[in-house]
């Protein structure tokens, strides 16, 4: 069918809500669907071939970039795209705006709103009311169980069971066949040998990056990569590294999401240090409601993870996939990276354990899932 995939995301762009809308609609169209996907005008257009390097995405669809001044709060953007969706003849309308599902709603489209994070303030909240209040075929997808409590909470609604579906996010998984093992990867990328404890993705507050700081110093003779960040950020870093002279940690910068698989490969541990208070790109603290596509590529390349003990990371780990720390405790973290590093056994469990249960979790049954009954 036609589907029209309106996002707020800026594409291209390194945020974690591009990546995400960019694989949902690359699941969308392996499935055998006529995408056109309309994004805010913010960026300079790019041609599908940059688009699918960047996002690391098998298949083609089509972008159409549309007028949008931040002044307006994209309502414009919102207008210019649900008239497109019109004009496309759209069989359904998947968005992760409620503003543009209510005015898709009343135009009359089958309607699937996809949430990340809980709304903002009484506007956010009106407009997800509206959404429920508006007649229409339509789903609402929440990506943990703690988010949809967090939109009842901020809505006064209780959401009705057969509208709302729990779609956590995915994982390209032959991304992640056939890898090789730490050394190998060590050695493909050029970087030291010996045990390897890594981190992929965004220096953002909350992330962690403190308390890696912090481990790098007090585990001198482990090697560390930190894979990702701003060139800002990654300065930032090295500067702050250099000044207390410590040398075993790797600042890679931005690696194309084609090519992550093979970093993470690279390490014997992965970590997702969280704190307990996390920034969104849009500044916004979703600690409560986080589900960090991260969390599944760490599964999927089949690496022991540690990861900060946070309510709704139990909603997809547990003790026999992960060890689990207190946010920010550096000597608990410190115990559980020299006690992994030094049980081999321990982390091939805990990695075949999580290999198993990423089967799950593909990016293609969870499009698949979306759209079973909404059209």
């Amino acid at each position: 069918m036609k589907i029209a995939v309106i996002t707020n995301s800026r594409i291209p762009s390194l945020t974690a809500n591009s990546i995400q809308a960019m694989k949902v609609c690359d699941a969308l169209t392996a499935l055998g669907h006529d995408l056109r996907v309309f994004a805010p005008r913010e960026t300079k257009p790019t041609s599908w071939d940059e688009l699918s390097k960047h996002y690391g995405l098998k298949n083609e669809f089509t972008m159409q970039w549309l007028p949008s001044v931040r002044a307006l709060k994209r309502f414009d953007f919102i207008w210019y795209a649900q008239s497109a969706a019109q004009r496309f003849k759209a069989d359904l309308v998947y968005t992760w705006l409620p503003q543009s599902a209510v005015l898709g709603l009343q135009s009359g489209h089958p309607l699937i709103l996809e949430m990340h994070a809980d709304v903002a303030g009484r506007l956010g909240a009106w407009w997800l009311s509206q959404f429920w209040k508006t007649r229409g075929r339509k789903r609402l997808l929440v990506t943990t169980q703690a988010l949809r409590k967090a939109l009842e909470r901020s809505a006064r609604l209780q959401f009705p069971n057969e509208a709302v579906q729990v779609a956590p996010n995915g994982v390209n998984l032959e991304r992640y066949a056939n890898l090789p093992n730490p050394e190998e990867a060590r050695r493909q990328l050029n970087l030291k040998n010996g045990l390897t404890v890594g981190f992929t993705g965004h220096f953002y507050a909350g992330r962690g990056m403190d308390l890696l700081f912090e481990l790098a110093r007090v585990l001198p003779n482990v090697n560390f990569l930190w894979a990702g960040g701003t060139p800002d950020a990654v300065d930032e870093w090295r500067t702050k590294l250099n000044a207390v002279r410590v040398s075993n940690v790797t600042l890679t910068g931005f690696i194309e999401n084609s090519r992550l698989p093979l970093y993470q490969a690279a390490c014997d541990i992965l970590l997702m240090p969280y704190g307990r208070s996390i920034s969104a790109s849009s500044g916004q603290d979703i600690a409560e409601v986080i589900n960090p596509m991260k969390m599944f590529d760490y599964m999927a390349a089949g690496r022991a993870i540690i990861t900060a003990d946070l309510p709704v990371i139990r909603e997809v780990l547990d003790e026999t996939r992960a060890v689990f720390c207190p946010p920010g405790d550096v000597t608990a973290w410190k115990s559980a990276i020299e006690n992994l590093l030094a049980d081999e056994k321990h982390r091939t469990q805990l990695s075949t354990n999580a290999r198993e249960e990423i089967k799950k979790y593909s990016w293609l049954s969870r499009a698949e899932r979306a759209l079973n009954g909404i059209v």
